[in-house]
C-alpha cells in the first residue's frame, strides 16, 4: 500500500467571499502514466479563480469540497509518471491546469508544462501563462497583424499588459488601452496610447483614432464592450473576457480555443527576446490568499498578483 503524504492548500468547504479560502492540509496527489508532479513555487491569481470561490463559475457547480483554486503555476518537478521522456526530475517548468494551483503540489499532464528560463524570476513564472494564454487566444481571434488599430480594455491589468505587448509584437500599428488616469504612464511605457475610463469614451477614443479602430478586446464590463461596438465595424473582430451575456444579446462571438505547451512556449520565447515584460503587482504567501483575491476583486490594478510558496 502507498503511504499517504499530506500538503498544504488553501482550500473551499464552501463557495463565498474571500475568506472562505482556509489553510488546510490535504493528500498530495501523486503522478501517473504520462504525469508530472511539481512542487509549487509560485500560482497566479486571476479573476476565474474568484468565479471559482464564489461559486458564480458553471464549472465548479458540480464538483465535491474541498476544491483546490488556481489554474497557472511554476515549480520543481518532484515526481515523474511512467511514459514521461521530455523532462526530468529537477526540472524548472511553468504550466497550466484548470484548479488546484493554490497548493504545495500539483500534478499535470506533461503536454501542460514547459521549461522555465533561467531569467525569468518565479514570481512572474507562476503567473505567466494564465494571462499569456488569454491574450494569445483572444488576440488570435480577433486576427490582429499587421497595420491594426487595436483597442485594449481594462489594458493595465495582467491580461491588458500581456495583450498590449503581444499585438506590437504581432505588427499592430497602433495599440489603445483603456485605464484610470493613474495607470496611464504605465500603458505608454508598454506602448500603448492611454485613454480614461467613463463617458464619452468613444469620442476619446475616436481622437487619438480618427481613422478607426479594427479590432477590441474587453476586460473591463459592459459599458467598455458596448463603446467597442461603436467603434469597430465588425462584430467578428470584437471578444470579451467578461461579460459574456451582453456578447451573446449584441452578437458578439464567444472566445473558444484551449490552451497548450505550444502557446506558451511561444510566449515564454517572447519573454527570454525581451518582448514581453510582465510587472508583478503584489506577491501573497500562500496562507494569505484570500488577501489576493480581495486585491484583484478591487479594480483597476496594475499588474500581476501572484501566490508565493515556500
Amino acid at each position: 500500500m502507498t503511504e499517504k503524504y499530506f500538503m498544504r492548500a488553501m482550500a473551499l468547504a464552501s463557495f463565498g467571499p474571500p475568506d472562505v479560502l482556509q489553510l488546510t492540509e490535504i493528500e498530495a496527489p501523486q503522478a501517473g502514466p504520462g504525469e508530472v508532479r511539481v512542487r509549487i513555487k509560485a500560482a497566479g491569481v486571476l479573476p476565474f479563480d474568484c468565479g471559482v470561490r464564489s461559486g458564480s463559475h458553471p464549472l465548479v457547480q458540480k464538483l465535491g469540497f474541498p476544491i483546490v483554486p488556481g489554474n497557472e503555476f511554476a515549480g520543481i518537478i518532484d515526481q515523474i509518471g511512467d511514459g514521461v521522456k521530455d523532462f526530468s526530475v529537477g526540472n524548472e517548468v511553468l504550466g497550466f491546469t484548470v484548479l488546484q494551483c493554490y497548493a504545495e503540489f500539483v500534478v499535470v499532464s506533461a503536454d501542460q508544462i514547459v521549461i522555465k528560463p533561467k531569467n525569468m524570476p518565479w514570481e512572474i513564472a507562476g503567473g505567466f501563462s494564465g494571462n499569456g494564454q488569454g491574450a494569445h487566444l483572444a488576440l488570435k481571434a480577433l486576427g490582429v497583424g499587421q497595420g491594426d488599430t487595436v483597442l485594449i480594455h481594462a489594458a493595465a491589468g495582467g491580461l491588458g499588459t500581456f495583450s498590449i505587448q503581444l499585438a506590437k509584437v504581432w505588427g499592430a500599428k497602433t495599440v489603445i488601452g483603456t485605464a484610470n488616469e493613474a495607470n496611464h504612464d504605465y500603458l505608454r511605457s508598454l506602448g500603448a496610447i492611454p485613454v480614461s475610463y467613463g463617458e464619452e469614451l468613444v469620442d476619446r477614443v475616436r481622437k487619438v483614432a480618427p481613422e478607426g479602430v479594427d479590432a477590441a478586446l474587453d476586460a473591463a464590463g459592459p459599458d467598455a464592450l458596448r463603446a467597442s461596438v461603436e467603434l469597430v465595424k465588425d462584430k467578428d473582430r470584437i471578444r470579451t473576457m467578461v461579460s459574456f451575456e451582453l456578447a451573446n444579446e449584441l452578437g458578439i462571438p464567444a472566445l473558444s480555443g484551449n490552451r497548450s505547451a505550444a502557446k506558451l512556449a511561444e510566449l515564454v520565447e517572447l519573454y527570454s527576446q525581451g518582448k514581453i515584460h510582465i510587472h508583478i503587482r503584489d506577491a501573497f504567501p500562500l496562507q494569505q490568499a484570500a488577501a489576493a483575491h480581495q486585491k484583484i476583486e478591487s479594480g483597476h490594478g496594475r499588474g500581476k498578483i501572484v501566490l508565493t510558496i515556500d
